[in-house]
Order: structure tokens, then sequence, then C-alpha cells
């Protein structure tokens, strides 16, 4: 398989000259240290993460909208002795006309999350599972944009349950003030013939919040402030639970001066995530801390280099819940280089 996209990449170089009025071409390098200290929790594990990522694209482009392009991302691990600990394919098509843009295929996650708060996606999601599979689509003005996409992420088989995302977010700009809205809905189906019975869950999450942004209109690079709704709905269809509705509101602030940045997250309501016992991280793929009612995260961090093509952060977060203080600290570098 890696033998083959590999020739992939290598015919679409060679035969652009041809067949193309341009050819592009892309490399993204990101390494990661994140240390999570929850040592005693119920809710989360102490773990920590670190790696490289290697994520090479070649590809076409046409008429300046259209973009076919190939890749590969590879990931190896810190310690372990596998010299590829993941290999993910990346295929797919890109069209981008504003204000409409179009992506199927195997693409870059963060295309359509990197908004999205961590209630939603942890952070563990970028590392090991960097790619959608499946589709998005997005309507981007000056004041706003409203995209939806879909992520398919389990064929069934003996081995693996059904799962797909499909999802909607948006944000509306008047001066400094903004609506957003972040929702998605989680569909975690059986696997193929189970020898004992497994209940289809639909998983939905709704974040509906309205903010202030002052970023340059003060002495701060950016100050940003809003509030929020949370509602998560689930239900596991075959033991007729109905929906369990969860209900919580989000206070988020975020100041930055010359690289130097706080930003602080609260949530307060029901613990989200009724089914985590059950399926943990299989059926939720946002931040476990949000099982608990009360949680604050306070990031401190610094950005040594935010370039369009380089960018050091170093953070380090203080979590409040179970009324415990639990530390983390992450060092993250990614390289940008492309011919665009």
């Amino acid at each position: 398989m890696k033998k083959s996209i590999l020739i992939l990449i290598l015919f679409l170089v060679t035969t652009c000259k041809v067949f193309s009025q341009e050819k592009v071409w892309q490399a993204d390098l990101f390494t990661f240290f994140d240390n999570v200290e929850f040592g005693g929790s119920d809710v989360k594990v102490p773990q920590t993460m670190s790696g490289v990522m290697l994520a090479p694209e070649a590809g076409l482009r046409w008429d300046s909208i259209h973009k076919i392009s190939i890749g590969i991302n590879l990931l190896h691990e810190f310690g372990s002795r596998s010299v590829i600990g993941n290999f993910y394919p990346t295929a797919y098509y890109d069209f981008s006309k504003r204000p409409f843009r179009f992506l199927m295929g195997a693409f870059p996650r963060g295309i359509a999350t990197d908004n999205y708060p961590r209630l939603f996606f942890q952070d563990s999601v970028y590392y090991y599972r960097p790619n959608i599979e499946g589709i998005f689509f997005e309507f981007k003005r000056d004041r706003g944009y409203v995209n939806l996409w879909l992520d398919w992420t389990g064929r069934q088989s003996v081995d693996v349950n059904e799962a797909f995302f499909t999802s909607i977010s948006g944000r509306y700009n008047i001066g400094i003030l903004y609506a957003r809205h972040f929702g998605y809905m989680y569909h975690f189906a059986s696997r193929k013939d189970p020898f004992i019975d497994e209940a289809l869950h639909d998983n939905l999450m709704f974040h509906t919040a309205l903010g202030i942004d002052l970023s340059g209109k003060t002495i701060l690079d950016r100050f940003d402030i809003n509030a929020g709704w949370v509602t998560g709905l689930e239900r596991a269809r075959a033991e007729n639970t109905g929906w369990i509705a969860m209900h919580g509101m989000i206070l988020e602030a975020r100041i930055e001066f010359k690289g130097l940045g706080l930003f602080n997250s609260l949530y307060t309501g029901k613990g989200l995530m009724y089914y985590y016992g059950e399926h943990d991280k299989d059926l939720y793929w946002g931040d476990p801390a949000y099982r608990a009612k009360n949680y604050n995260r306070t990031d401190i961090y610094v950005n040594f280099f935010k370039e369009r093509n380089l960018n050091l952060e170093l953070t380090y977060s203080l979590h409040f819940l179970e009324s415990k203080m639990y530390h983390e600290q992450m060092l993250k570098v990614k390289i940008d280089l492309n011919n665009l």
C-alpha cells in the first residue's frame, strides 16, 4: 500500500508538465510533545503523547480553481521501535472559487475542524486521526462562513464498528460582535455479525455562542470573549432509552500580546458523554474532562514563531475539576512548505 501511494505521487509529479498548466506541492512537518498529568482523576487518564508527522503532497491545478492532490501522512511516535507508527493516505479533489469551497476524498482534518472547541475534538485526534475521509463544503464571505462536512470514520467489518460524523459550523460578524455555532451527529453502529447484539448509538452535540472580538482595537494583539450554551443529545436505539439530554454553559476568554497569550475556558452544567463508561473514545472524540459538571481550563502559551510557514508554540495548562488541579505541558512545532 505504501509503495503504491509513493508511485502515484511520483507519477503525478512527472506527468504534470504534460497535463496541467500548474504543478503544486506541499510538505508539512508537525512534531508534538503533550504531557497530560491527570493522576488520580476519575474522568481522564494521565499519558504522554509525542511524535513527528510528515505529510508531503503533490498535485495538479487547472483553471486556478480546480486541484487534485495525492500524498501520504506518516507518523513516528518518539520511543517507538516502529519507524512508521501510523500511515494515512491523502488523496482529494479541491474546488475553490470564492465564496465556495468543496473537497472530496481524504484530506487534512484541520480544514474542517481547526475552529472546533475541545469538547468536540480533543488534541489527540489531530495527532492520530489527521485526515477526514469524506466531503467538505463551505460558503465564506467577509462577514462570516458556514460549512458542512462528512467524515466516514469506520467501515463496518467483523472488527470495526460502522461510524461517521455529519457536521455543520458557522460564524457571522457584525463589527466587534459575532455569533458562532458548532454541531455534529456521530453515528456509531455495530460491527458486522457481532456475537452479542450491539446498540446503535446516536451522539449529537451543539454549541452556540455570542462574543466580542476586540483584536487589534486595543494595545493587545488579540482580545476575544464569548459565552455559549452546550447541548448534548444521546440515545442507544436498541435499549429504547429515548433521547438523553445534557446541558451546560461555556465562557471563554483569550488575550494575546507579542506572542504571549492566555486562554481560559469554563464549563458548568451536566457532565457530558453519557455512555463513556461503555464505549470510551470509540464513541467520543472530545476531551473527557467535560464529563465533569464543572471544568476550568487555563492555557498560558508563548508563540516563539508564528509565521505563514512556521509555528512554534509552548503551552502550560492548568485543569481545575473534581476539586483538584491537574497539569499539562505541550510543545508543538509546525512547518508548512509549499509553492502556492
